[in-house]
């Protein structure tokens, strides 16, 4: 991870609006952006395909963009394996790093024994892999590659930040 700064800080909630705007009156983060039922085309939970149906808020809390995720679904998900499904828990659950080669990272992770919890592909394509590295970090490693569609949505966030005046903190977005 040395040579990956982190991006990002998430945190596995019940409802993602509601821990945005706790956030935000704590802290002073946001705005945040909302997008429900995240689609995606693929999605694989250690290899089995399982559906992952999920809402994210993302802000922005400094130098760091903030994720709160929510699962909409049940069943086995990177999610629920930190946090138990009807256990309550919620709490920090991963970084995000930006990385040149997603598979070639993806492999490396694997060969140092982090097995590869999620990966999913958007609908447009864009894939990301959440590794499970808890036993050595005590949370997942979120892996993807900078393209622009992503780059631009972090630069987005940022500037929205730079600007913000606290009105609005929690907006809605939507994701194809």
């Amino acid at each position: 991870m040395a040579d990956h700064p982190i991006r990002q800080i998430a945190y596995f909630v019940p409802d993602v609006r509601a821990a945005a705007l706790v956030h935000h009156r704590h802290y002073g983060s946001g705005p945040y952006f909302v997008a429900e039922h995240i689609p995606l085309r693929t999605s694989l939970h250690r290899g089995v395909a399982r559906p992952f149906d999920h809402s994210s808020a993302y802000g922005q809390w400094g130098p760091l963009m903030i994720e709160f995720v929510q699962q909409n679904n049940p069943g086995p998900s990177a999610m629920h394996d930190l946090y138990p499904e009807r256990s309550g828990r919620q709490g920090m659950h991963h970084v995000a790093l930006f990385v040149d080669d997603l598979a070639a990272e993806i492999a490396r992770y694997n060969a140092a024994g982090h097995e590869t919890a999620l990966y999913a592909e958007m609908n447009d394509g864009f894939a990301f892999a959440m590794m499970d590295t808890v036993a050595q970090t005590g949370h997942m490693v979120e892996l993807y590659q900078p393209v622009a569609s992503l780059t631009g949505f972090y630069d987005y966030v940022a500037k929205c930040a730079a600007r913000f005046d606290g009105t609005d903190p929690v907006r809605t977005i939507t994701f194809t």
